[in-house]
């Protein structure tokens, strides 16, 4: 099936949609025309500063309408936008510039003067300093000679939680394979209303977007994340749909006045990034009436699996649900790589035209292809019918004497216990059974809990090698924008804690 180039579905939407509202931001908005309009002043101003057909771009802002506009801009130019964290530091940055060597770059606050120290500021176009005047120039449609398909179009960044981030390079082809896909798998059309306040940089922030655009859908940004506009905004504009990651549930499922909001509008809440905290999805759904559509996918795939929207009579909390037309999975073996049956657990690998065209640096790729087939690194098993169960990360499973051990099971089970508000468990290392989990865990302070009672629960719940070497009190759990937990730096501070007087961590 022949895709469009990315910066063609907004060309269609503004043919398409004209004047109905595409963007809204605070109290203002934007029409689907007008985004196209801007992004053809916008790439103008980028081919002033020198962006031609191939180069790279970046782009490190908050979720604003400028985005859009750039990420489009640079597009219909024929070069790549490289997305990155406003959150960055200094390190981060010029890694991802070492790596992917843009030309320029387009940033907002703090970010612009980071980026300008890198880049140099003269390759820097500064969003707040007031210097451009898109009204001044020409709104006439661009076009570039020579752009394939096959040319890349956006480079995402992996999360980093073991070495350094490497740079996910997508072309116009994926990219236009997995917004098709996200359409379909949300149900999404131009009556749809939703938000998003995932970060632009992220690829679920980033495909949230580009389908809202390619479908029709009017879409609200939001600069930072605050739960209570969130939920007003659901109520004042009626949205359709929400997107939510572990975090963000979890501060709903905590919400002392939800019930004061009016979700009814509301199809589904779509739950993505990390597998479905049962009891967490379950506590929002009896307080709001608002059920969850689990998805799944990853920056180098980015549309995996979902629940069948159509059918929410079929819809699964224990499941991230089925590939969609086009995609397929398999399971591979943990040690050997041989194929297995279904119901057998092993690494989820996926064919799909929405894969990455690799990594940078390139060496990498070769790790998670097999033959076309990308391997995830995550660990589940696959049903008869093709429904998908995530259990856990490849690398995050627990060695307990030979056993493997999911986190994210035993964290299923503290989840259960109504002191817990969050929770992560990592392994570390023991002289006897190779590896041993320990649990870092949140707690309610208005409910009390008895010495040794968060060990007791898992040891009635689970087998004997899952129990819990140890238990940890914190303040809160570290995880990334997208909801992943940061295990590494739980584990670290374990060990730098328990390390004997002139050890070396």
């Amino acid at each position: 099936m022949a895709t469009l180039l990315m910066h063609e579905c907004l060309e269609r939407a503004a043919d398409t949609f004209g004047d109905r509202v595409a963007i809204r931001s605070g109290d203002e908005s934007w029409s689907f025309r007008e985004l196209d309009n801007l992004s053809n002043s916008f790439g103008r101003h980028l081919a002033g500063q020198g962006v031609t057909l191939g180069d790279r771009v970046v782009l490190m802002m908050a979720n604003r309408v400028e985005f859009v506009i750039a990420v489009h801009a640079i597009a219909k130019l024929g070069a790549a936008a490289v997305l990155l964290s406003p959150a960055w530091k200094a390190a981060e940055v010029r890694h991802a510039v070492d790596l992917t060597n843009p030309v320029h770059g387009v940033a907002d606050g703090d970010a612009s003067a980071l980026l300008a120290d890198v880049l140099k500021a003269d390759h820097v176009t500064d969003l707040d300093d007031g210097s451009i005047d898109l009204f001044s120039l020409s709104r006439a449609r661009l076009s570039v000679d020579g752009l394939l398909p096959g040319a890349e179009s956006v480079l995402v960044f992996s999360s980093g939680t073991t070495g350094l981030p490497k740079a996910v390079r997508h072309t116009h082809d994926s990219m236009g394979h997995a917004t098709a896909d996200w359409c379909m798998v949300l149900g999404l059309g131009p009556n749809d209303r939703f938000q998003v306040a995932t970060p632009p940089s992220h690829i679920l922030g980033l495909l949230n977007l580009l389908a809202a655009v390619s479908a029709g859908a009017c879409v609200r940004l939001h600069r930072r994340f605050d739960l209570d506009e969130v939920l007003h905004r659901i109520e004042t504009d009626r949205m359709t749909l929400e997107m939510a990651v572990a975090p963000i549930a979890l501060a709903m499922a905590n919400h002392p006045r939800l019930e004061e909001y009016d979700l009814s509008s509301l199809r589904y809440i779509m739950w993505g990034a990390t597998p479905v905290t049962v009891s967490v999805a379950e506590i929002v759904t009896k307080r709001t009436g608002v059920r969850w559509l689990p998805a799944y996918g990853a920056s180098e795939l980015p549309v995996i699996t979902a629940n069948p929207v159509q059918r929410p009579d079929a819809w699964r909390l224990d499941s991230a649900g089925l590939p969609p037309a086009g995609v397929s999975l398999r399971i591979a073996d943990l040690d050997t790589g041989e194929i297995l049956p279904s119901g057998e657990i092993g690494e989820i690998q996926v064919l799909s035209p929405s894969v990455m065209a690799g990594y940078l640096p390139e060496d990498a790729t070769a790790e998670v292809m097999v033959e076309g087939w990308y391997r995830t690194g995550d660990v589940g098993w696959l049903e008869p019918e093709g429904w998908v169960h995530l259990t856990d990360r490849s690398k995050e499973m627990i060695k307990v004497s030979g056993f493997q051990v999911a986190p994210a099971e035993i964290e299923a089970v503290l989840h259960g216990h109504p002191a817990v508000l969050d929770c992560a468990v990592f392994g570390v290392a023991d002289e006897r059974a190779g590896e041993v989990p320990v649990a870092a865990v949140q707690l309610d302070p208005a409910l009390p809990i008895a010495d040794g009672e968060i060990q007791g629960i898992v040891m009635e719940s689970l087998a004997t090698y899952k129990r819990l070497h140890d238990v940890v009190i914190v303040d809160v759990i570290p995880r990334l924008p997208s909801g992943k937990v940061l295990r590494r730096v739980l584990r670290d501070e374990w060990m730098a804690s328990h390390a004997e007087p002139g050890q070396d961590t």
